[in-house]
This record gives structure tokens, sequence and C-alpha cells, in this order.
């Protein structure tokens, strides 16, 4: 069983570590990317826990647009209160704790959150690889994104709400 809460400073190393598990150099977000989505998307960056120990995590800002743009992943900006869909930039599950249902359950209550405050949607992107994943929990694949982050070929997926 999980607990879920909002990410802190302290959760830092640990979420650092996990990222960087979980994504190539290129991809992952840097401590001062991540740093600055928990002061600036408090409330959008959710923490799986187990015992005190983070076991996953989902992060993103609200953006205006359907689409995710390359420069979300270099600066942030508060939340507006309600409208625009609600980003994914990252969600990763330790190693250990995969195949639990830990992923589906962060993006059940990423959707939730995008539920309560009216957003249009959510939205991320994904390698071909994942598509399957994300369609199989509701998300519509829109093609190969324009967002070329970490050199590779992402595809844009949505959920409508």
């Amino acid at each position: 069983m999980f607990e879920f809460r909002n990410a802190k400073i302290a959760d830092l190393n640990q979420i650092l570590a996990i990222e960087n598990a979980g994504f190539t150099t290129a991809e992952a977000a840097t401590k001062d990317a991540l740093i600055d989505r928990i002061h600036n998307i408090n409330d959008t960056f959710i923490v799986a826990l187990d015992k005190e120990k983070v076991a996953g995590y989902i992060n993103g800002p609200v953006v205006s647009k359907m689409y995710i743009t390359d420069d979300l992943f270099e600066t942030i900006q508060p939340n507006p209160t309600e409208g625009g869909f609600l980003s994914i930039l990252g969600i990763v599950v330790a190693k250990e704790y995969r195949g639990q249902g830990l992923a589906g359950q962060l993006l059940q209550r990423f959707e939730n959150l995008a539920k309560k405050h009216n957003r249009n949607g959510v939205t991320l992107t994904c390698r071909a690889s994942l598509i399957s994943f994300y369609e199989g929990y509701g998300y519509t694949n829109y093609g190969i994104s324009d967002s070329t982050h970490g050199g590779v070929e992402w595809y844009n997926l949505i959920k409508a709400l």
C-alpha cells in the first residue's frame, strides 16, 4: 500500500536517483529543474511513498496548448487555477516497485487533479514503446511530437476529461 503526497525538497535526492535510473542522461530532468518543479508546481508534483521511501512520482505543469513543448523542460511557471491541460513531464516508478500498478495509480491521481481543477485533459509525450501502455489507460495517440527533447522521437498522447 502506497501513501501519496506532494513532493518536498527533502525528497529531492530520492527523486533524482529514480529520474536518472528511468531516463537517459539527455532525457532526465536536472537537479535544478526538479527543484524548480517542487517549488513552482508543487500542487502537480506527486510522490508515492512506501513508508518514507519514494517509490515513484509524477509531475508536470498546466499548459494552455494540447501538446508538450521542449521549453517546458527548462522553465516552469506556477499553475493557473483552472483550465488548460495538465501535462506529464515525468512519471517514473523505481525499479523495485514496477509491476505493482503504481504507474496507473499515479496517472489516476493526476487525472483526478485535472478534473478537480476543470482541466481540458492530461497530455504527455512518450516513446513508441510506451504508446500501448498509455492507451490502456484511455490515452489517445495523436502521432509524432514536435518535441526533440533528449534527441528522442516522442509521441503526443492525450486523455480528454
